[in-house]
């Protein structure tokens, strides 16, 4: 093992876990100058395609994280929906309802990408901004005081631990986290399904790649298999319920899956990737948040994977509390706008939860809300609309900030980066601009998705503080900036 990963005294933040959410995490940090140590217990990547669809809210974080492109070309759409029963095709369906991308949200999904090519991807990108991974280090200890925390940490092959500093800990190693553990923080959930699932990457070279291959059970049977053809592979992902739990799963074993669940021999199986079987469970960390310590991702919140959700989710953890760590750590910004990283993002996962399960249960349809799209923050103690007699439907403080093309300007390569935007549509920008680092400027024509105004466009792309403009425009501006203040501090004179 490298030893020069623990050489310095003290990062700004330690991330434990190199999975999507500690990927975005790490990215949003390095892109802002934050340092950060990114340990992983495992060896190398994970090497499964377990989260692969991609919604559209999580191509829009890829987007300015500057990574949609890659995404985009190393997946693809969803294909057909084909059922089979005994043998024979049943018949053709759509697994997910189609919809056309338009000017302001320009990405639909989900969008399919093997979770491994997801986390190389953004480990690349990690690397381009001068951050990397320490893999096969474990975490075995972890205490904290008012300055900062202190983690023990040891090779996973054996040796001696070395202790290393932070200004805060997050935890985005998984549903059996460590970090939540050490922290005393406990879960709340139920069994979703009694009975146990198992998920493998397989090769079937005699299977057409053209759908998405549904075995239901037989009539007054019981059980039920897909398997998924991955963009841009050989493989396929198998997914079958109810399936052995205990013990690591053998490629024989799916080998005969495979052929109890299909009309698929098993030596028509030439490779078995990864495989992993769990029990469909919902649960929800009491909280997200213990000083020092974060948790993110499947630490914060485990689920069933019916409607695509939990990667997203996680993704957007991470997102909504790298730009926060930064605006505290870098700008200056209060000590307390890390207490709203759990008051906007446990709701959002309590929601989630509740929708995972009623689509695992048949209760409701996969269709706009697992999306995410529709997701806000009007609720949030950050969020703030002045504008008065909106029409129903109109967007307004706490929604998503949505795309558009005005005057030659496109609305997410202005937000694409680390820093706040205030937008003026259809009115001029106010003279004096609220104090925040790095604030971008602009203003724009008449667009019906926004309507005439001012926003302040939050850097993880939420509106956070929305007011007149016109007549108004000028009381409009002190107000914002007196807002603004809860994000940075104004710097001192002389300063």
């Amino acid at each position: 093992m490298n030893q020069q990963w623990y050489q310095e005294d003290r990062s700004d933040v330690l991330i434990v876990g190199a999975g999507p959410t500690g990927l975005v995490l790490a990215c949003d940090l390095a892109r802002r100058g934050v340092s950060a140590l990114v340990v992983e217990r495992s060896p190398e990547l994970f090497r499964g395609s377990r989260g692969k669809g991609v919604q559209p809210r999580t191509l829009e974080v890829f987007d300015d994280l500057g990574v949609v492109e890659e995404v985009l070309r190393g997946g693809g759409r969803a294909p057909m929906g084909m059922t089979w029963q005994g043998g024979v095709r049943a018949g053709e369906y759509r697994m997910f309802e189609d919809v056309e991308p338009t000017e302001d949200a320009p990405y639909t999904g989900p969008w399919l990408l093997p979770q491994w090519r997801t986390q190389r991807i953004l480990l690349d990108r990690l690397r381009a901004w001068g951050g990397d991974v320490v893999f096969g280090v474990e975490l075995t200890g972890l205490t904290q005081d008012a300055e900062s925390v202190t983690a023990t940490l040891i090779p996973a092959g054996g040796g001696s631990p070395v202790s290393v500093r932070a200004g805060y800990a997050v935890a985005a190693d998984g549903g059996r986290s460590t970090v939540r553990r050490l922290a005393g923080i406990k879960m709340t959930g139920e069994r979703v399904d009694p009975a146990p699932m198992l998920v493998a990457d397989v090769v079937i070279p005699t299977l057409d790649r053209g759908n998405w291959h549904i075995f239901p059970p037989a009539e007054g049977g019981t059980g039920f298999a897909a398997l998924c053809p991955l963009p841009h592979t050989r493989e396929f992902q198998f997914v079958a319920q109810p399936a052995p739990v205990g013990g690591e799963v053998t490629a024989e074993e799916v080998r005969s899956l495979v052929a109890k669940f299909t009309h698929i021999p098993a030596e028509e199986i030439t490779e078995v990737l990864w495989a992993s079987d769990f029990t469909v469970n919902a649960a929800l960390a009491d909280r997200f948040r213990d000083g020092r310590v974060f948790l993110a991702g499947d630490a914060a919140h485990i689920h069933s994977p019916a409607g695509g959700q939990g990667l997203n989710t996680s993704v957007q953890d991470a997102y909504n509390l790298g730009w926060k760590l930064a605006a505290v750590l870098r700008d200056g910004a209060p000590e307390a706008l890390l207490d709203t990283y759990e008051e906007e993002r446990l709701p959002n996962a309590a929601a989630m939860l509740g929708l995972s399960t009623r689509i695992h249960r048949g209760e409701e349809r996969r269709g706009a809300a697992t999306r995410q799209l529709g997701l806000d923050q009007r609720d949030s103690s950050l969020t703030r609309e002045i504008r008065a007699g909106l029409a129903e439907g109109a967007l307004t403080a706490g929604d998503r900030a949505p795309d558009g093309k005005r005057d030659g300007l496109r609305l997410f390569d202005l937000y694409r980066g680390p820093h706040f935007t205030l937008l003026a549509v259809d009115t001029p920008l106010p003279e004096q601009l609220p104090t925040l680092p790095g604030l971008r400027t602009a203003r724009t024509g008449a667009y019906e998705a926004y309507g005439r105004g001012l926003y302040l466009v939050r850097p993880d792309g939420y509106i956070a503080w929305a007011g007149p403009g016109g007549d108004a425009l000028e009381a409009s501006a002190a107000d914002l900036r007196a807002w603004a203040s809860r994000f940075a501090q104004p710097a001192r004179a002389g300063v």
